[in-house]
């Protein structure tokens, strides 16, 4: 790491920088510092089904300065066709070579999913169908990366009539944990967190039912998003280009996939946190929650939704908070009544106590 000019400064702040972003405590740094400077690298097989690539694009563009190099020196990553110089024959014996020299010590991590149609042949890697190598690989793996929503549950691949059959990694794998980083992509600093608490403690993160991780998928997006005091207050934006979009009101009635949605962007954020789909004037999407592709239209409301904590859709927040205000306004008026009463009534017995 000194080779690629990481000083110690910026290393032990990159260590800061993770165990708060992984919830560790005060002692959580020098628990991930450590391990990066005496655990040995864990090999890494990246592999690539039916995707597009954008989880790759996201992840070594991790915001922080010197998070790749980082994280690329805690792993070896002896195995990426997107990224890796070797090709052809010479690749694909990597991938044996691992298999052999490290049988249940290697990390997997699979980027897409795969399509069982047409005995595979929708999407082939090296001269085969992308399940066998799959299956190949996984069985002797220590654990499984799902990265994106394409891996974790099949994303528009899978949508419906789903004609190639995209199929989940989660469901083609017996007897190695599979962990899911659903998102279309993941944020990078989700995917290279996630390493970090792996090689660190050796051990998967807390997963919720559907194996995300909980430290980055346990909260709503509406939960931390900057918009919610204009949802509880009942100020949408209800057409593009409006004044509440020109305010910031909250994006609820154009689509917004954020009260359903679990997932870190409105707490961590992309491009060194400074912004998020939401933030740029866009409703979520849902991109990380099963079965999101086959919930459209995306850009009308959901009507009836009743998951905002507070038990009530748009329409009957919007109420209660004119409701709220009158009677907010009503008390202060009933206070100002009461104490100008009480007033005078102190003038009216100090005025007979005292004759002039």
């Amino acid at each position: 790491m000194e080779s690629r000019g990481i000083n110690r400064r910026e290393f032990l702040g990159f260590c800061s920088m993770m165990a708060v972003m992984l919830g560790l405590g005060p002692e959580g740094s020098g628990k991930i510092a450590q391990a990066m400077e005496v655990k040995p690298r864990v090999p890494v097989l990246w592999l690539h089904g039916l995707e597009c690539t954008c989880c790759s694009e996201s992840f070594i563009r991790s915001s922080h300065p010197q998070a790749s190099d980082v994280i690329l020196s805690m792993i070896s990553l002896d195995y990426d066709d997107t990224l890796m110089a070797a090709a052809g024959d010479q690749a694909e014996a990597i991938v044996d070579e691992i298999i052999r020299d490290y049988k249940g010590n290697y990390i997997l991590a699979v980027e897409g999913n795969v399509p069982l149609a047409h005995d595979g042949w929708n999407c082939i890697v090296g001269g085969r169908p992308f399940k066998s190598r799959l299956q190949e690989t996984a069985r002797h793996a220590k654990a499984i990366i799902a990265w994106g929503t394409c891996a974790a549950f099949g994303c528009v691949q899978a949508a419906r009539p789903n004609p190639t059959q995209a199929t989940p990694i989660s469901q083609l794998v017996e007897h190695v944990p599979v962990i899911n980083v659903p998102g279309c992509p993941p944020i990078a600093e989700v995917m290279t967190g996630i390493l970090t608490y792996m090689l660190t403690f050796d051990r998967l993160p807390d997963l919720d039912r559907q194996r995300r991780p909980k430290m980055f998928y346990g909260q709503r997006i509406h939960d931390k998003c900057y918009r919610r005091a204009h949802f509880d207050a009942g100020q949408f934006v209800e057409s593009w280009d409006d004044e509440g979009a020109r305010q910031g009101y909250c994006l609820y009635k154009l689509g917004c996939r954020g009260p359903t949605t679990y997932n870190a962007c409105s707490t961590i954020g992309w491009n060194d946190g400074v912004s998020f789909p939401i933030k740029s004037g866009a409703p979520c999407m849902g991109c990380s929650e099963e079965g999101f592709w086959d919930r459209g239209p995306f850009y009308e409301r959901l009507q009836g939704m009743q998951q905002f904590g507070i038990e009530s859709n748009a329409d009957m927040v919007g109420k209660a908070a004119a409701v709220g205000i009158g009677a907010a306004v009503g008390a202060h008026m009933a206070v100002s009544v009461a104490k100008k009463a009480l007033q005078g009534r102190k003038d009216n017995a100090s005025d007979e106590g005292n004759p002039s």
